[in-house]
């Protein structure tokens, strides 16, 4: 299927694996991350609206870096951890995606990680505040030593899974996400209106607009039904 292409009727991608980024594609955790990281572009005397066009997808300390690009990355790091306890306590605002329940449902039994740019504590509390189950195998930011776009997260994910990266669809809403998933040699879904203008595989609005099935053979077959 062509990059971005918007197509009305539905179509179908075939995976023996899933990797599921987090934040804009299971939850929405916008609110969170706008209060959390306009104060912090405040504080630095930066345009709050011009760092909200590069968090998403990223560690913290490597927005901070494209952001303040001339200071040490020890400091990026020390802000960060001061930003990822931050953001941990509050999930005022969080919920789930649109269909996010019922497509953690379908995929219960079937292969599938976590691969977030968020931090252990982070993870947990997001998804708990969205009344999400956590998948049994996850790529947290301790699990890797480069933030996304590298590939490292991905590629990590689907070596725990024992599924050859052709083999895995990714599940992403950033621009970093999706370069990280193409990098990795992966078909990326596009969650969501951030998605869209960065080339995925395929693009749907939300996840009520993906239907999971599964063939005798194990593999794991993905309905799109993309926006009007």
């Amino acid at each position: 299927m062509p990059a971005s292409t918007t197509t009305t009727a539905p179509a179908v991608l075939t995976a023996k694996a899933l990797l599921l980024d987090m934040d804009g594609t299971l939850v929405n955790s916008d609110a969170v991350v706008e209060r959390c990281w306009r104060e912090w572009a405040v504080s630095h005397g930066l345009d709050p609206e011009e760092a909200l066009k590069v968090v998403h997808g990223r560690q913290g300390y490597a927005t901070m870096a494209i952001l303040l690009p001339n200071r040490p990355m020890e400091l990026n790091h020390a802000e960060n951890a001061v930003m990822l306890a931050r953001e941990t306590a509050d999930t005022d605002g969080i919920v789930p995606i649109g269909g996010a329940p019922e497509f953690m449902r379908a995929i219960a039994g079937l292969p599938h990680a976590l691969v977030t740019s968020a931090d252990a504590a982070l993870a947990s509390a997001r998804m708990g505040a969205a009344r999400l189950p956590l998948p049994e195998v996850r790529v947290t930011a301790e699990c890797v030593e480069a933030s996304k776009p590298h590939p490292e997260g991905f590629l990590k994910g689907a070596a725990e899974l024992g599924v050859d990266p052709a083999d895995c669809i990714v599940f992403e809403d950033s621009a970093a996400g999706i370069a990280a998933g193409k990098a990795a040699g992966m078909r990326v879904i596009g969650i969501g209106p951030r998605a869209a203008e960065h080339g995925p595989a395929a693009h749907v609005p939300d996840l009520a607009s993906v239907e999971v099935t599964t063939a005798p053979d194990g593999s794991i077959h993905l309905t799109l039904t993309p926006a009007a």
